[in-house]
Parts: structure tokens; sequence; C-alpha cells
């Protein structure tokens, strides 16, 4: 059945303002315990892998004239004016409807499953096109270090365009969590290593992906199992991690479809 939408107008309302902080503070989620799905692609995503919204926003232009029926899919309905959407909203052009969820966060390492380990990767378009890439190439976990950008941030959140909801997601780590791990753990440098292209990566494994300047920590190289290197004969001196990313979490998934 459909929930009858409460309607908000004042921009100092309580709900308002937390709504507001979710959606222009990247680390306001871990305060509140909740995370902001703006737009449709997101809201759907969430959805298609089984997430219950807690309340479900919607421009008051929106509500009277839905293209689809969203009425029934959240426990709560808030319906707020057009001008105070646009005012709340993180985005350029604001999306007319959003979900609010409770922050899904992992806590423990699970041991055996193939990992994506983000040692400190800060720009939020990388991360989340990081873990865009870890979902379509099997990879079911991805473990941010200490230092790395806020994992349910809304530009990690938009970048990922739905991937973080088939992950198992920790942030916050430290090197010493990546020991719960009985994968082998693979390190991506720009200079050292073996070629990719010359061995075949194992599956299930753990990629480590550094920081866009430094690249992996010394704690966390240390826990290699062996560290590899992308051919690159257009002669540029490294490329973006999240590129980088890509390659190697393909030539681990093609490398296991090979065996089947």
């Amino acid at each position: 059945m459909s929930a009858a939408p409460v309607l908000i107008t004042s921009r100092d309302n309580p709900f308002i303002k937390s709504l507001r902080r979710l959606a222009q503070d990247s680390v306001a989620y871990r305060k509140q315990g909740q995370v902001w799905l703006e737009g449709d692609h997101l809201c759907r995503a969430a959805l298609e892998r089984g997430l219950k919204p807690a309340t479900a926003v919607f421009s008051e232009s929106f509500w009277s004239h839905p293209s689809v029926d969203w009425s029934s899919v959240a426990i709560k309905n808030i319906v707020i004016p057009d001008r105070l959407f646009a005012e709340v909203s993180g985005l350029e052009s604001p999306a007319p409807m959003g979900f609010l969820i409770e922050l899904p966060l992992g806590h423990t390492v699970q041991p055996d499953v193939p990992t994506v380990v983000l040692d400190r990767v800060q720009d939020a378009g990388n991360v989340g096109s990081i873990l865009r890439s870890a979902g379509a190439f099997g990879f079911r976990q991805v473990v941010a270090l200490k230092g790395t950008a806020a994992l349910w941030s809304p530009k990690v959140l938009r970048a990922g365009m739905g991937a973080h909801f088939g992950l198992h997601l920790i942030e916050g780590a430290d090197a010493g969590a990546l020991d719960a791990l009985n994968v082998p753990l693979a390190v991506t440098s720009s200079h050292q290593g073996e070629f990719l292209h010359e061995r075949t990566p194992p599956y299930p494994c753990a990629w480590v992906l550094g920081h866009e300047g430094q690249g992996v920590c010394a704690d966390v190289a240390a826990r290699a199992a062996f560290s590899v290197r992308i051919a690159q004969p257009g002669g540029e001196e490294s490329l973006n991690v999240a590129a980088a990313a890509a390659i190697c979490l393909h030539a681990s998934a093609a490398a296991w479809a090979s065996r089947r």
C-alpha cells in the first residue's frame, strides 16, 4: 500500500536540515547512520538489490505527475516544494526524488572472497569508478584503508552508479585488517614488479590500488604475494588509478573465465 505523503515546506525543518547535510557533506552519513540516494538510477539500483528505503523524498511537481509510481516502495513518503528540493540537492541539476536508506556498512573482512583494497585513494571519482569495476568483474568486497575518500559520500555514490549495493564495503581500516584475508594480495605499481600480461593473475585474490601520487604504502606492500605493473608502450609516466584498477580486475576475471 502507498504511504500517505507528509508535506514539509520550511527550510528550517529538522528533517530538511538533516537531509541537506547528507546531500552536501561528504561524511555526514557517518554521524547520521543514513545515506541519501538522489535520482532515479541510484534508487532503482538499491531496490534491485533488495534494499528497503526508510524514507522517499519527492518534489511537489514530481509527486503530482510521476512517470513511475514510487509511492509504495518506502516506509515513509515526504514531499517538499521544488525550490526546497533544489536547495537541498548537491547536484547542479537536481533530481526530483531520492531515498534515505540505513547505512549498510560492513565491519568484518570476509577472508575468502575476491577483494579490492583501496590504500588512501583520495579522488571520489576514482573511488566510485573502481567500485563499478569491482562489481562488474566479480570482486565482491572492497576494503578502504584510512585516508581513502568516504565510500558513501554523494560524489562516490554518483560515480559508483549503483555498484555499492552489490558489494561488502569496509572503510576506515588499517593495514592490519588485511591479515584476515585468505586470498593472495596483489600490489599494483607504475614501475616495479612483473608485467601483468606476462603472468596469469589468481582468482580469487585481493588487488591493492594505492594513493594517486604516492602509490601503495610500505606497510601494505610488505603483505603482498606479488607486485605487477601494466605495460605502457605509449610512454606515459603512469595510468590513472581507476584505469589501472579496471585493467587488473579484468585480467583476473578473464583468467577465471578461461579456466571454467
